[in-house]
């Protein structure tokens, strides 16, 4: 996905994911394919809500009966003082609007400026390095999944401790890969034959005992990027037409200079050798207009020295100079894991690979990367500058490695079996962390072949997933696969602060105070689970390749949040590692999720935020407290009672008729442990006391308490939506330990209920009026949709504003067993006006649309927007809406059919597919090289070829 970011570039079409870095056409259930102190930063103060003498402000008291649990006060991420001491600050709630104004009237110097080009004071990793300055992800492996890191990249190149930063690069998808099976010898000169068909000189020096030499080659432009490929094909054209106008020019002076010594050309020869000429203009000029350039090849050549495998290429094509780019020249390279050396294929195009040999020989990866996606993951992340501390990534100290999983063929979109890949080389490596900034829509959360194998690699072997969550916001339900909608995988959610705003994206006046992002996708997923985990910066300027002819770009994206996530992460794990602390997925989570800074103030804006606002130091205090408790990931299985529908981990009421009446829910609380357990000393003699909670017992009630055991326990829940008004609700039922009550909630259970209008005018239609915008304001309302009814017409008048507005309108249908209907249309208004727009809709279901002023729309205005919407409903049902003919088929007759009221139609019949069915002749099953497929299981992947 590719590839999960927002303006000025997209992905999560992730770098949109559109690329998130997103892939929106891939379906994960379906693949096997597939320190600066003073820095100027706001957040909400709001509290923690379940954390305990962790905090050196002073705490509040909350309790349920005679039982009582500490509460931090609000506390400030950062202040406009230089020292970092935020956690002795006394402030409280009351003091941010102060510290807003305050941040309006200051102005920015060189060190805040740049601080808040990478951000992390949001994420208190200025604080957490204060008080350990030698945690800074020293000891961490991060496994990259992305388009590929180049190893030449600023910052890219050591970690703070001197140590290598990238271990091994490789190319999972196998768009780099060259058949180097045919084997040929030198000849008497010295000479081989490249499987280019070019005669190529072998140097002397290089060792190779048997004398074989694997050959093959590639199409360079099948190893760069359509930008890359685009700028280079622009300046081979200039200098080709260069030369072009010079024969041309040549040509013409010749014809000139034949024509004055022959004024009269009547001898055959010299009608015959004018001719030539003037074909010879001729062609000149046709070829310049008929010009074509598919690419040069580059031979390689693959040999044993009797230690390792080595490889050379000949690069002369992509030279201006004959002499450069000889074989015999280049410096061999082996393995990125065994020497970590790299080449640059030539000076025009600046574009860093290295090599992989697989299969004995026979198959040579050149890796490249498919976008500048990934470097600038791994740039946020764990960049080290020496020069620019303030440009370092979160964890500057660790190391990582690159799995490229988006395929240069498919436009960077990952597959099935590159991402497969990519987890055994992750367990391979002994990685810690993983961090993915690719996803897309799916209808089936959780489940697939990847998902399986992502829960062993979680449960496992105790890497830690971290990934976007999608950049497809501020809708419901918006959430992609794989971060926000798979159990074992921490989906990350993008947030902006005010710092952010006015340095990276330059605003004339930053907002108040920080909040997500307008497009940051939301949950609840399809089956009720949160979606979100948590928030991070979802902006950075970061390092990029250096094809693209520059240090550093700014992106943003949950594909930028989720290595800012995941290098607090690591920082974590460094102090975890170096104190002795077992690392454990389960137990970083749940630190993770109980010590975050809230973002908004209702409960609903957790299906936007998720727990909140990461915060290192203070996950690490909650960390150490824990580090003798089990480490348990509480599963979350939810049946409605009495009835068969598959379980789910929410409750998600989202139809008119499930609001009807209240409805009982059974909830399976199964604690799982890693593989590794003792199930004497730890499976055997676990039991907890849990005090169950309910966030609102008017609408959602639950027993009191609950004893856990390690073969898990039922309860049940009743939820009663029926006297609640219109629009959006969200609860939670939430577990706390009754001896360790600091520890926070141990489980959630989510409860969404989106009440909708139900739609009684004749013909059918809903208004809603003066609806009042501003800067990030989202506005969402629930229609019941009537039966009958295919599309929609709405009309949008905007008024009493001053400078232009952007909004984004979003509609969002969620049909069983089918991916979200989802529409949108991003409108800009540059004075009062009205627009209209149609979109299709479903009968019977429920349809939010979400009307939201971008978050940095009119941001320097003070005046409310004032929005009127009329929505109009139109139902025309056809007999067919495809029509299939396959030539011997009569007239097809399509009876049509207006459902809700007289329409005009105008039937119009496009042809625009052909579908030829190709049977194949002859079909092979086999298995692919242990080098690369063989699962950390032992069980190995197989490839059906079909001929």
């Amino acid at each position: 996905m590719p590839l999960k970011l927002n303006p000025p570039i997209q992905f999560h079409p992730a770098s949109s994911h559109s690329h998130r870095y997103r892939t929106p056409s891939q379906n994960y259930q379906n693949t096997l394919y597939h320190r600066m102190h003073n820095q100027l930063t706001f957040i909400r103060t709001l509290p923690s809500p379940f954390f305990n003498n962790l905090h050196r402000s002073n705490p509040n008291f909350i309790g349920r009966g005679n039982r009582s649990f500490r509460i931090p006060k609000p506390m400030l991420c950062s202040s406009l003082n230089s020292h970092s001491g935020g956690a002795d600050d006394d402030s409280d709630g009351n003091n941010n609007a102060n510290g807003t104004a305050s941040f309006r009237n200051f102005k920015f110097n060189q060190s805040t400026f740049l601080a808040s080009l990478m951000p992390k004071t949001e994420i208190g990793v200025d604080r957490f390095l204060h008080s350990y300055p030698h945690y800074d992800g020293r000891g961490a492996l991060i496994a990259i999944f992305d388009s590929g890191v180049d190893p030449a990249a600023a910052g890219l190149q050591v970690t703070s401790d001197g140590k290598p930063k990238i271990l091994d690069i490789l190319d999972c998808t196998g768009s780099g890969d060259i058949d180097t099976s045919k084997v040929v010898k030198a000849d008497p000169d010295g000479c081989i034959s490249g499987a280019s068909g070019a005669s190529l000189a072998i140097n002397t020096s290089w060792k190779n005992p048997s004398g074989e030499w694997h050959v093959g080659y590639k199409l360079v432009y099948e190893l760069f990027t359509e930008k890359l490929t685009s700028r280079l094909k622009k300046e081979r054209k200039k200098k080709w037409d260069e030369k072009n106008q010079e024969e041309i020019a040549k040509t013409v002076q010749q014809l000139n200079d034949f024509d004055q010594q022959h004024r009269k050309v009547e001898d055959a020869k010299l009608k015959k050798a004018r001719e030539d000429l003037q074909n010879r203009l001729d062609l000149l000029r046709k070829q310049s207009e008929s010009y074509e350039d598919k690419g040069p090849a580059v031979d390689a050549v693959v040999w044993y020295d009797g230690e390792v495998w080595r490889v050379a290429l000949d690069t002369q094509s992509l030279e201006d100079d004959s002499d450069c780019g000889k074989l015999a020249n280049f410096v061999p390279l082996t393995n990125y894991r065994t020497e970590r050396k790299y080449g640059v294929f030539s000076k025009l195009d600046a574009c860093t690979f290295v090599v992989n040999v697989y299969s004995d020989g026979n198959v040579l990866s050149i890796v490249t990367d498919s976008s500048p996606h990934g470097t600038h993951v791994a740039g946020i992340a764990t960049a080290f500058h020496p020069e620019e501390p303030l440009l370092n990534g979160v964890a500057p100290g660790a190391q990582l490695i690159s799995c490229k999983i988006g395929d240069s063929r498919l436009g960077s979109m990952e597959t099935g079996t590159g991402l497969t890949r990519a987890l055994i080389a992750a367990v391979e490596h002994k990685c810690d962390l993983i961090n993915m900034s690719y996803g897309e829509p799916t209808f089936l959360p959780d489940y697939g072949r990847f998902v399986d194998l992502v829960n062993e690699v979680v449960n496992k072997h105790r890497l830690i997933f971290v990934s976007s969550a999608g950049n497809s916001g501020p809708a419901l339900s918006t959430v992609g696969a794989p971060g926000g909608t798979s159990s074992s995988i921490i989906g990350i959610g993008a947030y902006v602060s005010p710092a952010m705003a006015a340095g990276a994206h330059c605003v004339v006046e930053p907002p108040s105070e920080g909040l997500e992002y307008t497009w940051s996708s939301r949950g609840p997923t399809a089956d009720g689970d949160l979606g979100v985990s948590v928030s991070a910066p979802g902006g950075a300027i970061a390092p990029v390749p250096t094809w693209t002819l520059q240090r550093r770009m700014l992106m943003n994206g949950t594909s930028m949040s989720s290595p800012s996530a995941c290098g607090g992460i690591a920082l974590l794990i460094s102090a975890m590692k170096a104190e002795g602390i077992s690392v454990s997925p389960y137990g970083v989570r749940k630190a993770l999720e109980n010590t975050t800074v809230p973002i908004g103030n209702s409960p609903e804006d957790k299906l936007s935020t998720g727990q909140g606002l990461m915060q290192v130091d203070k996950c690490y205090e909650y960390i150490q407290q824990s580090q003798n408790i089990p480490n348990v990931w509480y599963k979350i299985n939810i049946s409605q009672s009495g009835k068969t529908n598959p379980s789910s981990r929410g409750i998600y009421l989202r139809e008119a008729s499930a609001c009807r009446q209240p409805t009982e829910w059974t909830v399976q609380v199964d604690p799982k442990f890693h593989e590794d357990a003792n199930k004497i000393e730890d499976l055997a003699v676990f039991e907890e006391c849990i005090e169950l909670h309910s966030s609102d017992s008017t609408v959602v009630k639950a027993p009191e308490y609950l004893l856990l055991t390690h073969n898990g326990r039922t309860f049940n829940i009743l939820v009663d939506p029926t006297n609640l008004c219109d629009g959006l609700h969200y609860y939670e039922v939430y577990g706390i330990d009754c001896k360790a009550p600091w520890r926070g909630p141990l489980f959630r259970i989510p409860i969404t209920i989106t009440k909708p209008v139900a739609v009684i005018d004749r013909p059918p239609q809903v208004s809603f009026s003066k609806m009042l915008f501003q800067s990030g304001r989202i506005e969402r309302k629930y229609i019941e949709v009537p039966h009958g009814a295919s599309w929609v017409e709405a009309t949008m008048n905007i008024s009493s504003f001053d400078t232009p507005r952007r909004f984004f309108v979003d509609t969002v249908q969620i049909c069983p067993l089918q991916r979200p209907l989802k529409w949108r249309s991003v409108i800009t208004f540059s004075s009062p006006a009205s627009k209209s727009f149609t979109f299709r809709v479903v009968g019977g279901q429920t349809l939010e649309l979400v009307i939201s002023q971008f978050w940095s729309s009119g941001i320097g205005s003070h005046e409310s927007t004032n929005v009127d919407l009329k929505i109009v409903f139109h139902g025309i049902k056809a007999s067919q809406e495809e029509i299939v003919l396959d030539g011997s088929e009569a007239p097809v007759r399509v009876d049509a059919e207006a459902l809700l009221a007289s329409e005009k139609l105008t039937p119009v019949a496009n042809l625009n597919k052909i579908r030829v069915p190709y049977r194949p002749i002859d079909v092979k099953i086999s298995a692919l090289s242990n080098d690369r497929d063989k699962l950390p299981s032992g069980k190995q992947t197989l490839a059906l070829t079909l001929t």
